[in-house]
């Protein structure tokens, strides 16, 4: 087999002291490993970034916001339980991972109270079963008027990731600094290094912004199961590219500058987008399941900002059809003899097109 296709090569042994539990501050303190050529690793600092960049440059954001998705309840027994929202499938109706799952039953019910307000109540009857996820759909029983998103600040938490065991961050650390489309139950980690004073060096370097929008779901996080990865059934993600999104990429290759997605999240946005419209690039609103590894031939996406994921990733197989396999994990390793940190609340790394093999 083609070892760009076998799930055993994107494999890799981190220390587990560089998966990183609270973010630096301020954000743009964080590092930037600097690919700028096929051969050459530059260290630096995420302020240092509009140094990379180029007048005409476009950066593309994910503006999604991560919602309050995690609950804490009880049973009517009142064994304790925890929630985890994914997505809402119809009024007032959830997909979730409920912990512990195997207990809960069609027509099991879920108890809830409000943190800081103890006379607040929620109740949730499991209605159904989730193959794809081994999850439950939850119906909410609310007041006339009322919806989940109404009361959710109320009885939810920011979920952080499971590998984030001992953690000081705050809420709105998990939250890029233009989130602005609730929705997601994980943040678009690329965008948590920027800060005001990086916009505004860039804004005046004449590198441009814009937006779509992917709710980051657990799928994301979904591990790849199968050794021949080209069998991997890749979850599906709704995404927006909007005419203005479309519309200044058009822009910015017309005039030479190069297209730099922040996050995988955008690069599945923008290139999901491209393969709906064949052609000339058009804006879209849907479904994607694209999968992105080795052999992909890249339709919008210049460059990348990106954190560093984990082994076996579906992640790790995108960057990877960036710039190769063996040259990611030989900079991921460069990275760890560095004490780069790693994951969602770690340094970024920035793949410019110079340093592209495909």
């Amino acid at each position: 087999m083609n070892p760009d296709q076998s799930l055993s090569s994107y494999d890799y042994d981190l220390p587990p002291e560089r998966i990183a539990q609270t973010p630096v501050t301020p954000r743009d303190r964080s590092r930037l490993l600097v690919l700028d050529s096929v051969d050459s690793i530059q260290h630096q600092h995420f302020y240092h970034l509009v140094d990379w960049l180029q007048p005409n440059d476009l950066l593309v954001m994910n503006n999604t916001k991560v919602i309050p998705a995690r609950l804490h309840g009880r049973k009517t027994t009142g064994a304790p339980v925890e929630v985890l929202l994914l997505e809402e499938r119809s009024a007032d109706t959830w997909l979730a991972l409920v912990k512990p799952g195997k207990r809960f039953t069609l027509g099991s019910e879920i108890l809830f109270t409000a943190p800081h307000d103890l006379s607040q109540t929620l109740k949730a009857t499991v209605v159904d079963r989730d193959p794809e996820t081994g999850g439950r759909l939850l119906e909410f029983q609310l007041r006339p008027n009322q919806t989940l998103w109404s009361v959710l600040d109320d009885f939810g938490e920011i979920p952080f990731p499971p590998y984030v065991t001992d953690s000081e961050a705050k809420p709105d650390q998990y939250q890029t600094i233009y989130a602005e489309t609730p929705g997601a139950v994980a943040a678009p980690t690329a965008g948590l290094h920027f800060t005001p004073e990086v916009f505004e060096a860039l804004e005046q370097k004449g590198v441009e912004k814009t937006f779509v929008t992917l709710h980051v779901g657990v799928g994301t996080f979904r591990p790849v199961e199968v050794e021949d990865i080209t069998a991997h059934d890749m979850h599906y993600e709704w995404i927006d590219v909007p005419e203005e999104t479309v519309k200044k990429i058009r822009e910015t290759k017309a005039k030479g500058g190069r297209v730099i997605a922040v996050g995988t999240t955008v690069v599945r946005s923008l290139e999901g987008m491209a393969a709906a419209s064949p052609g000339e690039l058009q804006s879209f609103q849907g479904q994607t399941n694209l999968f992105i590894y080795p052999g992909y031939e890249w339709q919008v996406v210049d460059g990348l900002i990106t954190n560093f994921h984990l082994p076996k990733s579906s992640l790790l197989m995108l960057v990877s059809a960036l710039i190769g396999r063996e040259r990611l994990l030989d900079v991921y390793q460069a990275a760890i003899a560095q004490e780069y940190r790693f994951y969602s609340f770690g340094d970024a790394m920035l793949i410019l097109p110079e340093a592209k093999v495909f």
